[in-house]
């Protein structure tokens, strides 16, 4: 693997991360280099830009959710063959879990990754206060390797020259360029067309534009020279292989359902799964001889009218389930598993209908955040004492028609509650899991998927 890596961190969200991440890895690309891209956090919609610049899958990395060594094998094995990986932060440099330490922050990713970071500043509206900052964001955990900054927001090149020299002299590290007002593209909202968008090659030419103007006023060169990173050594793999094709988990996959961790399919693949993509949205039925069932999240709302008119689709998962297929479905997942998917203009479209009630969508974000999971008395993926993480993001609520059994007991800041919908091998629910926060997982789906192969 390469040993340049860089963390692309920000005073604060909103300053540009994600717009100088893009731009970066377009610009390198540009130059031949080979890059590639990780998000810290739990964030689906960001990797996907990253993926589409690099050609190459960014992965996400975390370290709440994750060991620390889980994050460091991440990275190693994500970027070998790649000339430098590029770590687009979350939210402000030192923003995670708990505003009393450094859980889950960017800063906190930066030091188990042993990652120079080049720091995003919107210069707006200040001279020598810009120094100030850096300053700041260089005394506040010492630990942090701060190598650089680049400039946002800055007014013009006369600007842009008096935030260098006062950063530069008082903070002793270059700023290696600028983006100025008008100058900034914006990037396409982050809303629920994103996805499409990105697969069908829509914001190409976008990254290309971006990837130009970045080499007009940032000196990719001396970025990628202050990129040379310390080795991660990784002693006990989580992803060598164990058992090879012992079953077949279909997966749900296509714009509607899109929202999984790469190392969640590495790791069923280390176990012994053959992963059988399909596609709901373009009529696909569940693939035939299979012996588990994958759907994770996505925007099923943006798509109800469509998914609704797939009966053969909604037919066979209906009664792959109801024969007691190993199922675990997530958010979107869920949603579309459930009965009726109703709109926020209240229209309302059938779905798979295993899961009896309904799901409305809502005008507000419903539920945010980190998850500690629990598994309820008969979850076969949590047994006994296990706990997985991740996280809870979504605009919609569920109205059971009957009482159900829920799957999990989560706890989040708020404490805990309980969450999902289980019957049989069904097990579903809101919360976003990352296979990494607990291997054990793996092994117990693969186990139930070997018994109803067996059974079957």
């Amino acid at each position: 693997m390469s040993d340049r890596r860089l963390v692309i961190a920000g005073t604060g969200s909103g300053v540009g991360k994600t717009t100088i991440t893009i731009g970066l890895m377009s610009a390198l690309r540009k130059k031949g280099y080979t890059v590639q891209g990780f998000k810290c956090g739990p964030d689906y919609i960001d990797p996907t830009y990253h993926t589409a610049v690099t050609g190459r899958v960014s992965r996400n990395i975390d370290s709440w959710m994750l060991d620390h060594k889980m994050v460091q094998e991440i990275v190693n094995r994500a970027s070998t063959g790649a000339d430098i990986s590029i770590i687009e932060g979350v939210m402000g440099f030192f923003d995670g879990k708990d505003p009393t330490n450094n859980m889950g922050s960017t800063a906190e990713i930066s030091i188990i990754t042993k990652s120079p970071v080049v720091l995003v500043v919107n210069c707006a509206s200040m001279a020598r206060s810009a120094a100030a900052i850096v300053k700041g964001f260089q005394e506040f955990l010492k630990e942090t390797q701060i190598v650089g900054v680049i400039a946002n927001q800055v007014g013009s090149e006369g600007h842009f020259k008096i935030v260098k020299v006062a950063i530069e002299q008082e903070c002793g590290i270059p700023v290696l360029g600028y983006l100025k007002k008008d100058q900034v593209l914006t990037i396409p909202e982050r809303h629920l067309g994103l996805i499409p968008s990105v697969e069908r090659g829509e914001l190409n030419p976008f990254f290309e534009q971006l990837g130009d103007t970045i080499l007009e006023t940032v000196d990719v060169d001396a970025l990628y020279g202050l990129a040379k990173a310390a080795k991660l050594e990784i002693p006990n793999s989580q992803f060598g292989l164990k058992e090879k094709n012992a079953v077949k988990i279909a997966v749900a996959r296509d714009a509607a359902f899109n929202f999984y961790y790469q190392e969640n399919f590495e790791m069923l693949e280390a176990a012994g799964a053959e992963l059988i993509e399909f596609s709901p949205l373009k009529g696909e039925p569940l693939p035939d001889q299979i012996d588990g069932f994958y759907i994770g999240g996505g925007f099923p709302e943006e798509f109800a009218e469509e998914l609704a008119e797939k009966t053969e689709v909604k037919r066979s998962i209906r009664a792959a389930i109801e024969k007691g297929l190993p199922t675990l479905a997530e958010c979107g997942g869920f949603m579309y598993l459930t009965e009726y998917l109703e709109t926020t203009d209240e229209k309302s479209y059938a779905m798979v209908g295993i899961i009896p009630g309904k799901v409305k969508m809502q005008s507000r974000l419903q539920a945010l955040g980190y998850r500690e999971i629990r598994g309820e008395e008969g979850n076969f993926l949590l047994k006994g004492n296990l706990i997985a993480r991740g996280h809870e993001f979504h605009y919609s609520t569920f109205h059971p028609r009957t009482e159900f059994q829920h799957a999990y007991q989560t706890q989040g800041m708020r404490g805990f509650k309980e969450e999902g919908y289980m019957n049989g091998n069904l097990i579903a629910g809101y919360t976003h899991f990352h296979f990494g926060s607990c291997p054990e997982l793996v092994e117990n789906w693969i186990e139930k998927c070997k018994e109803f192969q067996q059974n079957g």
